[in-house]
């Protein structure tokens, strides 16, 4: 089934009952009924942060590395775990707030970032998604994203393509070559401001680009870069939830995604086992983007004071 048939699939958790009964532990079937689900629910978890940033928000510290979580995280997730659970009974779901949520079926693993940056709405800075994907054991066979506020919605089903609000996606060609480069960065919350690796990496970037955008909503970058609205994506020592769901749309779009030596993004993701560097373009710019990032390591960043 290809993911532009997704968007058809009935809206009644009801009436999707007779699809999940029977023989629901074969790929191609809990594939098809998930995107429905996952569709649904990242809808509704939008509706709900759409809402709720127009009030108050309840922001606290959840951990040493100074990473944040609102009242509309929880929310956000309450919503997208029970579509879930409803659906899905035995799968096990990975919860960006809630952690390894366990169940009977260890080989489907859905993972879930609630709200992909809180750090910008907690300044009032109106730039999230909502992620949700679903891996067969530990390769993402569904991802979904869906913006809030502009209440729009990109998928991909592995080997289907992707598709977003105005049909399927595909990067389009590079632009002419009169016009530098835009790129993303995105780097784990670990990372300190000192980091020299960090440094080196972004003022290597900076320096073979018109611009580098750091969004604090990765999810976003990658459906930019699908979209072709920038034109690579680099990630160091990245968080590993929110890459099933937009590593997918972005290869069915037609990116490439590279580890920083070059060798190919593992099929297989472990979305529990902690950061991953990497590097995501289309195929007529990954080359280059690659020299930007191998040379970083010649670059010595002095005369800055030492920060945490």
């Amino acid at each position: 089934m290809r993911t532009g048939e997704v968007m058809n699939l009935p809206l009644s958790l009801d009436d999707r009952a007779p699809i999940l009964q029977g023989s629901i532990d074969l790929p191609d079937t809990v594939v098809a009924a998930a995107a429905g689900v996952a569709i649904r629910a990242a809808t509704e978890a939008g509706r709900t942060i759409h809402a709720g940033l127009a009030g108050a928000l309840t922001v606290r510290t959840k951990d040493a590395s100074g990473d944040l979580v609102t009242d509309l995280d929880l929310r956000a997730e309450h919503i997208i775990v029970t579509h879930i659970r409803r659906a899905f009974p035995s799968h096990r779901i990975l919860a960006e707030e809630s952690g390894l949520l366990d169940s009977t079926d260890d080989a489907w693993c859905w993972v879930v970032d609630p709200l992909d940056g809180t750090n910008n709405i907690a300044i009032g800075l109106p730039v999230c998604t909502v992620g949700i994907a679903l891996c067969h054991h530990g390769i993402p066979v569904l991802g979904v994203v869906h913006e809030p506020l502009a209440d729009r919605t990109w998928s991909a089903t592995r080997g289907g393509g992707a598709i977003g609000p105005a049909g399927p996606l595909s990067h389009p060609p590079r632009r002419g070559s009169q016009s530098a480069p835009t790129f993303a960065w995105v780097q784990g919350y670990p990372v300190t401001r000192g980091d020299p690796t960090a440094r080196a990496l972004r003022l290597a970037l900076e320096s073979g680009s018109r611009r580098l955008i750091q969004l604090w909503s990765p999810l976003l970058c990658w459906i930019m870069l699908s979209r072709g609205d920038i034109d690579g994506f680099v990630g160091y020592r990245a968080g590993l939830v929110d890459l099933p769901a937009g590593t997918l749309i972005a290869q069915e779009s037609g990116i490439d995604i590279t580890a920083f030596d070059g060798t190919p993004l593992a099929e297989r993701l472990d979305p529990t086992g902690g950061e991953l560097d990497f590097i995501a373009a289309a195929p007529d710019m990954l080359s280059e983007l690659t020299l930007l990032v191998k040379s970083a390591a010649e670059v010595s960043v002095t005369g800055l004071p030492a920060s945490r």
